[in-house]
């Protein structure tokens, strides 16, 4: 049978391989490089996470993006059956950009089920953060169909909200059984 898969896509320079590393820092199977170079991920890199998914580091879109990205990332958002969530990474600091709506953009066009992640949470201030996620927030609710509403904040330096966010991985891999309430 195909394994589920999910897939990580963000801006050039967003922390994409970085937090990848860090979620998947208890599986020694997915060997993540992180580049000192900005943009470095120029191909679709796949990782088998054991048995149970396949994981799919995009390359970055915006400052340094690969010629054929548009080609590449459409053919794949449009075929893959078996994508079972996007991860689409947003900076902490900076907020959504152009490039980003675009990002978004597609996703609702293709009818991709997506997650907000907001990355580098360590290096924006309380305040900053704070508006960021506002503005986010307010952006899903008004803008957007297939977005997951709730948006998930991590820094791939201090770990913080890495767990939480290896948790959903798990569940929407169907890694995680749901607990009832009783």
């Amino acid at each position: 049978p195909l394994l589920l898969q999910v897939c990580f896509i963000g801006r050039s320079n967003v922390g994409k391989s970085s937090l990848i590393r860090a979620l998947f820092s208890l599986s020694p199977e997915v060997g993540v490089r992180v580049s000192k170079t900005l943009g470095h991920t120029k191909k679709m890199n796949f990782f088998k996470v054991g048995k149970y998914f396949i994981l799919v580091d995009m390359p970055g879109y915006g400052y340094r993006a690969p010629q054929d990205f548009v080609e590449m990332v459409e053919a794949y958002l449009q075929e893959r059956h078996n994508l079972k969530r996007t991860f689409l990474l947003v900076d902490g600091v900076v907020g959504l950009q152009k490039t980003d709506h675009t990002a978004v953009e597609m996703l609702e066009e293709f009818g991709i089920p997506y997650v907000m992640v907001l990355t580098k949470i360590d290096r924006a201030s309380r305040g900053l953060l704070l508006k960021n996620v506002l503005e986010i927030q307010e952006f899903v609710k008004e803008k957007t169909q297939g977005c997951f509403p709730q948006l998930f904040l991590v820094s791939s330096l201090e770990f913080s909200g890495v767990h939480l966010l290896r948790c959903f991985v798990a569940h929407v891999t169907g890694n995680l059984p749901s607990v009832e309430a009783s």
